[in-house]
């Protein structure tokens, strides 16, 4: 006899399952930022100049592919620095979640910000980092709390917004340096993957299932 009818659920909290993804989720996270850091070490080893060649170029053709490579390149390791722990701690979350729902977002993400970046930006600019991804998970992190509706998602709400709201200033133009328009961007795709991929209330296995059964071997 099962008494712990949710013991399997990965998205139940309290459960083994639920650990067990979380902790998956963190690991993939830490092994995505060395492979950043080992594109980041052979761009500036070899003198390749990814940032000009792969950057996104505002407004120019050649520019667009940027697009897709621009957040895995970085201005240097203290760019990336910067970045690491926000990308492994808001993408754990999101990952945990489900590696498919991961995937689309992350494809909206990239496309929504990196697109916006190439409409609005300055023409002489290049613009690398992906501090638009990380802006991305963060706008579905917030917004998976108001469209879930279950317990966990709005605790994560409330973490996420204590230790990285005050960011929300970075989708303001305060620096010429920074793209902004890759943050708003960014928080806007997060936002639209968090409705558009979000977990309904039919869904077999749900956060919002609420029948029990007890299973009799």
């Amino acid at each position: 006899m099962n008494l712990h009818p949710g013991s399997g659920d990965p998205h139940r909290f309290g459960t083994e399952a639920f650990y067990a993804a979380l902790g998956r989720a963190f690991v993939a996270m830490c092994a995505v930022v060395p492979f950043l850091f080992l594109i980041e070490a052979l761009d500036q080893g070899l003198a390749a100049g990814f940032d000009t060649t792969a950057g996104i170029i505002p407004k120019r053709i050649d520019g667009l592919d940027g697009v897709f490579f621009s957040p895995f390149l970085h201005h240097g390791f203290d760019h990336l620095y910067s970045n690491s722990i926000p990308l492994i701690l808001l993408g754990t979350f999101v990952l945990a979640a489900g590696a498919r729902r991961f995937l689309w977002s992350t494809l909206v993400i990239v496309l929504v910000s990196g697109l916006g970046v190439w409409f609005t930006g300055s023409s002489n600019s290049v613009v690398v980092g992906a501090s638009g991804v990380i802006f991305g998970y963060l706008g579905i992190l917030l917004m998976r709390g108001i469209v879930e509706r279950s317990w966990w998602n709005f605790a994560v709400f409330l973490l996420v917004g204590l230790l990285y709201g005050w960011q929300l200033v970075g989708i303001l133009p305060t620096d010429e340096r920074i793209s902004w328009q890759g943050h708003l961007f960014g928080l806007l795709g997060g936002a639209v993957a968090a409705v558009v991929f979000r977990r309904r209330r039919d869904d077999l296995g749900g956060p919002y299932r609420s029948e029990s059964t007890l299973s009799m071997p």
